[in-house]
């Protein structure tokens, strides 16, 4: 696929609002019959534009009452030495998300933790031990104001 069709991002807008839509409701919604809609979903997925299906869980109500924003300082900044640091984060259920950022630190996670003791014991016991750590800089989250993996696509987006 080298270029989608409104149909295509019609598609994708519908799916990652509700990813459990059945072949039949999806293709209503998005105005095409059922056997094209399906050859379009499995094109869309054969190509890399959806990369999966999952539920969103409410941390809160799993007892995850903590959202850390931790940004990590890399005692060297070398090639191998990051890779081994990525791969030693990604290993971490802990961290729901992490970005190589710009500026200062390496590294930009996001950590849900039960308590702050439980957190605190995270930092301690594992993310100070991980490969190079220098430092790590912690900011909490009082409240979610927006939380979504949703992307902006060209008829969601407000400003063109």
């Amino acid at each position: 696929m080298n270029q989608l069709d409104r149909f295509d991002w019609a598609i994708l807008n519908e799916l990652q609002m509700d990813g459990r839509l059945t072949n039949a409701e999806l293709a209503q919604r998005v105005g095409l019959s059922a056997a094209p809609c399906w050859r379009r979903v499995r094109a869309l997925e054969e190509s890399g534009y959806i990369t999966g299906y999952h539920a969103t869980l409410d941390r809160h109500k799993l007892g995850l009452g903590v959202l850390a924003f931790v940004r990590v300082d890399a005692a060297q900044n070398t090639a191998d030495i990051t890779l081994r640091m990525e791969e030693a984060i990604r290993l971490l259920p802990e961290v729901t998300s992490c970005h190589y950022i710009s500026g200062a630190g390496t590294f930009e996670l996001q950590v849900v933790a039960r308590d702050l003791e439980s957190f605190s014991s995270f930092v301690r016991n594992v993310l100070l031990h991980l490969p190079n750590v220098k430092d790590v800089h912690t900011i909490f989250s009082l409240g979610e104001v927006k939380s979504s993996s949703s992307l902006p696509l060209p008829n969601t987006l407000t400003h063109t």
